[in-house]
């Protein structure tokens, strides 16, 4: 399937990574399990492995722009200003079984013996339109799949993973990434985003409102940035915001029964910060980086009929 760059659809003028995906930040993995039982079940989970333990914890930071949803492990996280795992993303359901797999995963890690106290971090969107959601099918094994299998390079997008059963502005969604390169000052780094995009609204392109099958007014949508420049948790928390922000962009709604959700996290941390007055250049490539994955969930996303004959509608462009 295109992605938004193809159908030059691409937001700003700055160059992408390789692939054009979170994996292009250097130490950043994404896996997915995807989980599908035609027509009743459509989803799965998705993980995105930094490489952070709690033995080497990694800065982060947390924006909650409307907080009807469970992000497990947040306010530690806010708190702190680190994450310690493997960030996972699921169904809303599923979150808490996700949240357990995630702590057996700490515990049989040999660098973690004697360890007493982990912080899973899990996020989730509800797919219960397309999924029986009620089922609860993710397991164990499935979460531990998609981390296992986590991988640098090209990312699967739309119908995978945690986005199997997702639908976002009126049609189907799901996975969606990008990356841009940044020069902060004469220092090349790199950014990246992954959206789980489930969110309502009406879907703008470049002005353009498109109008969709069917209403779509709540929903939610997690945004997780990387990158590798040497941020503090201050600075992502500022970088977390503009994530959730740029899904204005593409049209969101902000409903009060939306999940709007942003974690940023730096893989680096060696050397002294960069100067906030250095930002804006990261600032502005976030905000083309999310909205340029949220087209890329949906462009990517193939028609899907699910539970009790709900169908969602790939987007078309006439």
């Amino acid at each position: 399937m295109p992605r938004a760059r193809d159908l030059g659809l691409a937001p700003g003028d700055g160059d992408t990574g390789e692939h054009n995906a979170i994996t292009d930040v250097p130490g950043i993995r994404v896996g997915h399990t995807t989980i599908r039982r035609p027509p009743d079940v459509h989803t799965g989970v998705t993980a995105i492995d930094a490489g952070a333990t709690p033995l080497r914890p990694l800065p982060a930071g947390f924006f909650s722009g409307n907080g009807y949803g469970k992000f497990i492990g947040s306010t530690q996280v806010a708190e702190l200003g680190v994450v310690e795992s493997p960030i996972v993303l699921t169904s809303t359901l599923s979150a808490f079984r996700a949240a357990d797999a995630l702590v057996d995963w700490m515990l049989a890690r040999p660098d973690c013996a004697g360890v007493r106290s982990f912080n899973p971090v899990v996020g989730e969107c509800n797919d219960g339109y397309l999924s029986d959601i009620r089922a609860r099918p993710v397991q164990r094994e499935d979460v531990l799949s998609a981390i296992a299998t986590a991988a640098t390079g090209p990312v699967p997008e739309g119908c995978v993973g945690a986005g199997t059963g997702m639908a976002a502005l009126g049609f189907k969604a799901g996975i969606g990434t990008s990356s841009r390169l940044v020069d902060l000052g004469g220092t090349r780094v790199s950014v990246g985003a992954l959206v789980l995009a489930n969110f309502g609204g009406r879907l703008r392109i470049g002005g353009r409102v498109i109008d969709a099958p069917r209403a779509e007014a709540d929903g939610s949508c997690v945004v997780v940035i990387g990158c590798d420049a040497r941020l503090d948790a201050r600075q992502l928390n500022r970088l977390a915001r503009r994530g959730v922000y740029a899904l204005g962009r593409v049209g969101a709604s902000y409903s009060n029964g939306s999940g709007d959700y942003g974690l940023a996290l730096s893989t680096s941390i060696e050397g002294e910060t960069v100067d906030d007055a250095r930002l804006s250049p990261l600032f502005e490539s976030t905000l083309d980086c999310v909205e340029e994955a949220v087209l890329n969930s949906l462009f990517t996303a193939t028609s899907t009929v699910g539970v009790d004959g709900h169908v969602a509608q790939a987007v078309t462009l006439d």
